[in-house]
């Protein structure tokens, strides 16, 4: 699958918008006219992959605990919503299968984060993967994930998917020249950084290895700095907020 990617990249669907990983985000991308969007999953406890980002169900929900310890008909039940805004209680964690169909519907692209699931990887890898082949989706999407080890699992699992590896830190143990030789040892098409370790000579370097270059921060990005990534040449930033990037979404 070739994928496409555009300058901008909903976080979350919109995060500061809506809240996160919910049907009500990936609408607010919708209604921006956002063209892609990121999503994170996890799977309950039947094995059921739904969108959350943390390792625990208390920030983004009423829940509490690991998500694993509950099915996903508890996991429906919660509220998602008004921790966000009191007068969203009715908001639920989705499914993937129900992202995949809005994704389809809306004929918008789709980053699916493998979070870590610690100790689930493979019940996680195992989960996802049959999903998207049961749905034979219609739909760019690809696979990214900071566990190198999930991506291993979902390469096997998925010989022919797209794939992107996520870096949050650069170390002696893990350098960019490593980081680069694990993407092309799986054939990942894309890396993406946290922005606070961005620069020119990165972005070179991963070009240089035809690695296409994604950002993430942990707040909004502002569209000064956008236009700066973009300048060294950085193909995709993940926003929380477009409203100052109107020019690209009309």
């Amino acid at each position: 699958m070739i994928i496409n990617l555009p300058k901008i990249i909903g976080h979350r669907g919109l995060k500061d918008l809506a809240p996160e990983n919910t049907i009500f985000s990936l609408e607010e991308s919708v209604r921006f006219n956002l063209k892609w969007v990121e999503v994170d999953v996890k799977i309950s406890k039947d094995n059921v992959p739904f969108l959350l980002h943390d390792d625990l169900l208390d920030r983004t929900t009423t829940g509490k605990g690991l998500p694993y310890h509950y099915s996903y008909k508890e996991i429906f039940d919660l509220d998602a919503g008004s921790w966000f805004n009191k007068k969203l209680s009715t908001i639920y964690p989705p499914t993937l299968e129900e992202v995949l169909i809005f994704c389809s519907n809306n004929q918008i692209g789709l980053n699916i984060e493998l979070k870590p699931n610690k100790g689930k990887e493979e019940e996680n890898v195992n989960a996802v993967s049959a999903l998207i082949n049961r749905k034979k989706i219609n739909l760019q999407y690809y696979l990214s994930s900071f566990d190198y080890f999930s991506l291993i699992l979902i390469r096997n699992k998925m010989p022919e998917v797209t794939l992107g590896y996520l870096i949050d830190s650069l170390n002696e143990e893990k350098s960019i020249n490593s980081i680069i030789q694990d993407c092309l040892n799986l054939n990942c098409f894309s890396i993406g950084f946290n922005i606070n370790i961005i620069d020119e000579k990165l972005v070179k370097k991963c070009k240089e290895n035809n690695l296409i270059v994604t950002v993430y921060a942990e707040k909004n990005i502002e569209y000064t700095t956008a236009q700066k990534l973009w300048n060294i040449g950085v193909n995709s930033i993940f926003l929380d907020n477009p409203v100052n990037y109107k020019i690209f979404l009309s």
